[in-house]
């Protein structure tokens, strides 16, 4: 720990800022995996159906109540730099994957504890880290043998994918519901290329609004904008709507620098009026000559402007977001124009109806019965504020299944029977291997069984002999035994119908063995001191010389 590390003839070389911290060997090792056990352990009893919610309030005192394993670690506010690596186990799982957040952080923190018993005796982190690595090809290999190939003509499994992704949270009551919204939201902006489909879930627009039930959560054919029609004279409904997406402003410019008009004359005074007045007035026409009867605008329009188009029926939305522009251009089929200059009628984009509502209390704009929308809405109602922040992390979730179905369209069963095939398969592969490294090999499917220890755990089980009767089932080769956690038994998932993408999985037993892995190789933690302010000299600022001695007697 000391900031003096060696002397030269009894004089203490300073290598370390004074007040820097290290700790080395064994020490650091055990700080750093007991702080990612922490991690681990904070989310461990939010897994499965029958997991429990934490309830996060942050400096300002605002409450976040969620089973989502990424926004737990998010918003705990971590410090320890070990811990923070698990952190980011969860957010690559969930930019990846989008699901399987806590059993990610659950796996890793596993494989660090039973690393730990290792360490202690006599196992050099190395070796483990070679056997992790081993085990974790082993356990893919094995998820990909087991994997069953889904035909997306039907979306039987992609239902049941986002079912199960939903099951295990708030909004579960609901599942079936919502899984069939998420489901015909990401196969309407799916795209074929070639003999794969691409899907982007920011192509899927969640807009929530306190207010009603999550029944009524609705599924819009086009977008829902969080802004009012800009003028009261304007229609608040247009049928067969020609939508002009704007990407610039329906004002006069102002000039880049300040500038000066000399005016000696109240007609000199109308005069410049009546140009500004006819400026926009130019602008207005334009717009009316290509047809368009919806004006949507990611800058101002000025009020003058905004009076021309409410005497024409036109509607008109100002300062869109660029996210929402771009959805639109997708949805609509309209490109975003630049210029008023070079807009013509085949720049316009087509919708049924665009039409104002009032959703709670405030008013939205709804675009909605695109023909062949490349972007759609969902928009969520619920009782809460904080209900409807936990569905929309719900359904991102389930988007995220349906995303990875679709890319890759391979599933697994859930209910830890995956976990639990692949700790068998490790175990046979311990036997054959010479060496301590078959010792890393087993702890990982140790590691892995965890999940099942904690779904069993959850639901009120003994751990044990759900354990012990998992493991002689898949020794008898019953791939896809797991625990069903509502009935409290072990059964068959395929028949139960709990699925989950093979890509999820993979993603799990990557992320994991890497955080571990990058954690157990650090025995040497150097911290340095965070800068302190100078203490003040005797008699404050205004002491001239007072530190030193016989100051001033020259």
């Amino acid at each position: 720990m000391s900031s003096f590390p060696t002397q030269a003839g009894g004089i203490p070389i300073l290598v370390l800022k004074e007040g820097s911290n290290r700790s080395r060997g064994r020490e650091a090792q055990h700080s750093n995996i007991t702080a990612a056990k922490v991690i681990a352990e904070s989310v461990r009893s939010s897994l499965g159906p029958k997991g429990m919610d934490k309830m996060l309030v942050d400096n300002f005192g605002d409450v976040t109540i969620t089973s989502d394993g990424r926004t737990i670690v998010d918003e705990m506010d971590v410090q320890h730099p070990a811990a923070k690596m698990l952190v980011e186990v969860a957010k690559t799982q969930d930019n990846e994957a989008g699901d399987g957040t806590t059993s990610a952080v659950i796996i890793a923190g596993e494989l660090l504890n039973k690393a730990e018993e290792l360490i202690d005796k006599n196992v050099h982190p190395t070796i483990i880290i070679d056997g992790y690595k081993k085990a974790a090809e082993i356990a893919l290999a094995t998820l990909e043998r087991i994997a069953l190939p889904v035909d997306l003509k039907s979306t039987n499994f992609l239902k049941k994918a986002a079912t199960t992704a939903m099951g295990s949270k708030i909004v579960a009551e609901y599942k079936d519901y919502l899984a069939d919204i998420t489901v015909k939201a990401m196969l309407a902006v799916a795209e074929k290329d070639g003999d794969v489909y691409k899907a982007d879930v920011d192509d899927v627009k969640v807009e929530k609004k306190t207010g009603e039930s999550l029944k009524d959560t609705t599924l819009i054919s086009g977008i829902v904008l969080d802004k009012e029609i800009v003028h009261s004279g304007m229609p608040k409904r247009i049928e067969n709507a020609k939508i002009l997406l704007l990407d610039a402003s329906l004002e006069n410019e102002k000039t880049e620098m300040d500038s000066k008009i000399s005016i000696e004359s109240p007609d000199q005074i109308e005069a410049f009026l009546n140009q500004e007045e006819t400026m926009l007035k130019d602008m207005t026409n334009k717009i009316l000559a290509i047809g368009a009867n919806v004006v949507i605008c990611q800058k101002g329009i000025d009020d003058l402007a905004q009076h021309f188009l409410s005497r024409k029926g036109v509607i008109a939305v100002r300062r869109a977001k660029k996210s929402d522009m771009e959805k639109l251009a997708k949805a609509t089929g309209a490109s975003i124009e630049s210029s008023l200059d070079d807009i013509s009628k085949d720049n316009l984009g087509y919708a049924a109806l665009v039409e104002e509502r009032r959703i709670g209390d405030d008013k939205m704009t709804f675009v909605e019965g695109c023909k062949n929308p490349k972007a759609v809405t969902i928009l969520i109602r619920a009782g809460t504020q904080r209900m409807t922040a936990e569905a929309e992390r719900s359904i991102h979730d389930a988007l995220c299944v349906i995303r990875d179905l679709i890319q890759e369209p391979k599933i697994v069963a859930g209910g830890s029977a995956p976990e639990m095939e692949m700790a068998n398969a490790l175990r046979k592969y311990a036997e054959s291997m010479p060496g301590r490294e078959q010792l890393a090999v087993r702890v990982f499917a140790d590691a892995l069984e965890s999940i099942a220890l904690t779904l069993a755990e959850s639901a009120g089980l003994d751990p044990v002999d759900i354990l012990a009767e998992l493991r002689s089932r898949h020794e008898r080769g019953e791939t896809w035994a797991g625990i069903e956690v509502l009935e409290g038994k072990i059964q068959d998932m395929s028949k139960m119908n709990i699925y989950e993408p093979l890509s999820v999985k993979k993603q799990i037993i990557r992320s994991a063995n890497e955080a571990a892995s990058m954690i157990l190789k650090i025995d040497d933690v150097i911290s340095s001191s965070k800068m302190k302010t100078p203490p003040m000299p005797p008699g404050g600022m205004g002491g001239g010389m007072g530190g030193y001695p016989g100051a001033g007697e020259y």
